[in-house]
């Protein structure tokens, strides 16, 4: 027997009841004046539903004012099926997908992709250091793509011309991406230092630009030319097999899904990929919690399609 598909894919009254409920449990909320609950409902004939008139600030609103989804002219129910998709496909699904799947035009796809990974981005200084005294934070680094205008010169090595992607997970817990300009030791460490709790243990490979850094309590590092695991004698498995994990599934869907990313899209993408580990089943999320839990982050931001489309699509 198929499975039945919920109402608020399918029915914009029902897609905004949820909306409504995720985004203002203590009733409605007014993006103009931040008063809660004083509000009527406006229900003329000449109203669209889902308008409220604010009795403090006289302003109308409706749920998706102040949101990622203001002024769309694409239906509630897409969004809330289009933000369920996202989140439930491990590798990512692509524009074209979800143009097929939707209706949409490839361009209204596009764009609504960026803007639900927009809500699945934490504001900045919203969330609190990983890992602590006690705690073991892992950090590894990865080359994805090509820079922008850049190319391998014949004969020569290294990743100069790579994008570089630095990941932090504290073990067990939340893992945190950025994208950096370069490898250097400075870079490495400044995003250590505004992102891990000091009195945390760092876990690495053997990298030189990790060691010494004085950002962390204590440091254990293991050589890939030698070993993965290394076992302290405090009994710690030092390693940094959790990002190499991450890695892989990251690098997949970016290569086997997306194909191509304009560079200044790809910390948005990483983003997105880091907001499906942090609310993966292991952590108490399916996919129905996870969906809600992108759509509780659409409210506090905008994006417009001037900001997004300087870059080739993806």
């Amino acid at each position: 027997m198929a499975a039945k598909i919920p109402a608020r894919f399918t029915n914009e009254q029902a897609a905004r009841k949820h909306l409504e409920a995720l985004l203002w449990p203590q009733g409605p909320n007014c993006p103009h004046c931040g008063v809660v609950n004083e509000a009527t409902a406006l229900k003329g004939k000449s109203t669209r539903p889902g308008v409220y008139w604010c009795n403090a600030c006289q302003k109308p609103f409706s749920v998706t004012v102040g949101t990622v989804m203001e002024r769309s002219k694409i239906p509630l129910q897409t969004w809330l099926y289009a933000n369920h998709l996202i989140c439930s496909s491990k590798k990512g699904i692509s524009s074209h997908q979800l143009a097929r799947m939707l209706g949409l035009s490839y361009k209204s796809a596009w764009f609504l992709a960026h803007r639900i990974r927009e809500a699945m981005t934490p504001k900045t200084g919203s969330e609190p250091p990983l890992g602590g005294d006690g705690f073991i934070v892992e950090a590894d680094e990865t080359y994805v793509g090509k820079k922008d205008g850049k190319r391998k010169a014949p004969g020569a090595g290294g990743a100069g011309h790579k994008r570089t992607v630095l990941s932090l997970v504290e073990r067990g817990g939340k893992i945190r991406s950025f994208k950096l300009g370069s490898p250097s030791k400075h870079e490495i460490v400044a995003a250590i230092r505004a992102n891990v709790d000091s009195a945390s243990t760092l876990h690495t490979d053997g990298a030189q630009a990790y060691k010494f850094t004085g950002a962390v309590a204590a440091h254990e590092s293991v050589d890939h030319k030698n070993e993965y695991v290394r076992t302290t004698e405090a009994g710690d498995k030092v390693h940094t097999n959790t990002l190499e994990g991450f890695f892989s599934v990251f690098k997949r869907g970016m290569v086997g899904t997306y194909q191509h990313c304009g560079e200044q899209h790809l910390q948005r993408y990483l983003n997105e990929f880091d907001f499906r580990a942090n609310n993966r089943i292991a952590l108490g999320c399916d996919d129905a919690v996870r969906a809600d839990r992108a759509l509780q982050g659409v409210a506090g931001k905008r994006l417009t399609y001037r900001r997004t489309s300087s870059a080739s699509h993806a």
